[in-house]
């Protein structure tokens, strides 16, 4: 249902979150339907509920920061 996609794109999206509308075209749909921004809006909403995601920021959805460590601590090339 494109929920993993949603996941993938919010890490990639890191600290500056991911909106509706970017969620719109990781899902396929056309970003310029409001039917359809509403409808991954609701998808994110729903990862939020189920503690997959955050939103600090209003229409910015985010993972929660010790998934963002765990994600962080995977990547090569970093630090000391």
């Amino acid at each position: 249902m494109g929920y993993q996609a949603l996941m993938a794109a919010a890490l990639e999206a890191g600290g500056d979150g991911l909106g509706a509308r970017r969620a719109a075209v990781v899902l396929g749909w056309d970003s310029a339907s409001a039917s359809r921004v509403e409808g991954a809006r609701a998808r994110l909403k729903r990862l939020v509920e189920g503690g997959w995601l955050v939103e600090d920021k209003p229409g910015r959805f985010t993972l929660p920061a010790e998934e963002q460590e765990v994600a962080g601590a995977g990547r090569t090339g970093g630090g000391s």
